[in-house]
């Protein structure tokens, strides 16, 4: 966590010198500081997927649904990402836009989960 933190703030301070002189570099350092913590946290990423892979697979759920949902939790954070960097850079209603994009890439990949949900419920209600 200190690494991202000290990475965070040097970066910080880092644009705000530049920016007087070279905003052009000064995003760019920001972007690249953003991919850089994203790095950081590729481990532990990578241990929470596993954690619910195995939990799915202990309590009998089906993997395409938690595969589903994890790519539906990754699709949000890159589209926060994307959203993030794009309002940095000026650009507020292209952020916006992909925004909308995210929400309806996941409404889209969740149809099928809701589909599943639906039935199940209306299996246990009495005809």
């Amino acid at each position: 966590m200190l690494q991202i933190v000290g990475t965070g703030l040097i970066a910080a301070f880092l644009a705000l010198i530049i920016k007087e002189q070279k905003p052009n570099i000064a995003f760019l350092l920001t972007v690249f500081t953003g991919c850089v913590i994203f790095l950081f946290l590729i481990d532990q990423i990578y241990v929470v997927v596993q954690m619910v892979e195995r939990l799915a697979i202990n309590a009998k759920v089906n993997l395409v649904y938690v595969e589903t949902i994890l790519k539906i939790i990754g699709i949000a954070y890159i589209v926060e990402f994307a959203s993030q960097i794009t309002k940095d850079a000026g650009q507020g209603s292209i952020a916006s836009k992909i925004e909308l994009a995210g929400k309806i890439i996941i409404l889209a990949m969740a149809v099928p989960i809701l589909t599943v949900l639906i039935e199940m419920v209306l299996q246990m209600i009495p005809s």
